[in-house]
């Protein structure tokens, strides 16, 4: 069996499929697609990822893309190791996927456009717009109200046990702060829950950027 990652060490959604590999302690092998050469874009990438991103994963020659449905994979192909991250109990399962769903609708879509907004478009040289950055954050902190009022009664946004939807939240989490906003810091039991999660050995193995393991 041969699992290998197709991304970029630095990409938030890359690092969000090899944290859930690290949790899982699943082997892999990692190919860096440069994004600056427009290798993402090229026949051979495109073949396997058809919009032009990354990551997408090789697992004996089944391709998945789109970072979140790869985590569901890896979770449930290697149930049996590590932490489960998908319960198994109908109505825990339900929760996981209420608080997966809040990620991707009421979390990444601000975070990850007020970091490309005020990081990212200074890194390309590019003018920040700081109206749009400030209504991005103001959204945020709308989520983050809710999330401080949950995490003040359970561990995790799903229960008392780690998901996949709690470390969907990480890649983008530790990159706020260099944005320019301390939104998830202010408030106590966000601030909790987000040391936690930086302090797990996942995430300090990918921290830095992502290393093959196989």
């Amino acid at each position: 069996m041969t699992i290998t990652l197709h991304g970029h060490s630095f990409s938030t959604c890359t690092k969000r499929v090899a944290i859930v590999l690290q949790e899982k302690q699943v082997p892999f092998k990692f190919i860096e697609v440069d994004l600056p050469k427009g290798e993402h874009l090229k026949p051979a990438h495109l073949e396997k990822q058809p919009f032009g991103k990354i990551p997408y994963l090789d697992d004996d020659g089944y391709i998945i893309y789109e970072s979140r449905a790869i985590a569901r994979y890896i979770a449930e192909k290697f149930a049996d190791q590590g932490p489960a991250l998908i319960p198994t109990d109908l109505k825990a399962k339900g929760h996981f996927e209420q608080a997966a769903s809040v990620e991707l609708a009421n979390y990444d879509v601000y975070i990850s456009n007020a970091i490309f907004e005020n990081m990212v478009k200074t890194y390309k040289g590019l003018t920040p717009d700081p109206e749009k950055f400030a209504a991005l954050i103001a959204s945020l902190e709308k989520t983050l109200d809710v999330y401080d009022n949950i995490l003040a009664t359970q561990r995790y946004l799903a229960g008392d046990e780690i998901t996949l939807a709690d470390l969907f939240h990480v890649p983008p989490a530790v990159l706020l702060p260099i944005a320019g906003s301390n939104a998830l810091l202010d408030r106590p039991n966000v601030a909790r829950w987000l040391k936690e999660l930086t302090e797990r050995p996942s995430w300090q193995a990918v921290k830095d950027g992502i290393t093959a393991t196989a």
